[in-house]
């Protein structure tokens, strides 16, 4: 039945609703770590560069307006999970990364999101898991 629906079909509407019911089963796993699925993402992000990463890239990685990001930099750095430093390379920017806590933490919530995550995809092969997330890497980091 569910193939034979229209919106089956529709490439768009699936991946939004894919996408859906992934960012809700990742906003319930981190829920208990005081995170929702864009500031842990920005966390993860932050994490990845011991030295930093500027706003206005994050910004550009998330797909954010620099004013959204500006917001959940501003609740990770409160709960001390990130810092910001002046960019040596440019004194208008700053870096952002994350501090040990905020390590931590990215480590269990990834964890977290694996786990509950696993469910969704219990039927799904795993090389077919493999192949669904190289393709959707190449559509959101095209030059990467």
């Amino acid at each position: 039945m569910r193939d034979e629906h229209p919106l089956a079909q529709d490439l768009g509407f699936l991946l939004s609703r894919a996408s859906g019911v992934f960012a809700k089963t990742a906003s319930e796993a981190l829920s208990p770590l005081g995170l929702r699925v864009r500031s842990y993402s920005v966390l993860a992000f932050a994490s990845e560069e011991k030295t930093g990463v500027t706003q206005r890239r994050l910004a550009e990685l998330m797909g954010l307006d620099p004013s959204q990001l500006v917001a959940l930099v501003d609740e990770l750095e409160g709960n001390g999970l990130v810092k910001r430093v002046t960019d040596p390379n440019d004194r208008r920017s700053k870096l952002v990364s994350a501090t040990a806590k905020g390590d931590r933490v990215r480590s269990e919530g990834s964890r977290r999101i694996a786990e509950a995550q696993s469910g969704i995809m219990a039927d799904v092969r795993p090389e077919t898991q493999v192949e669904l997330n190289t393709l959707l890497r190449q559509l959101v980091f095209p030059n990467g």
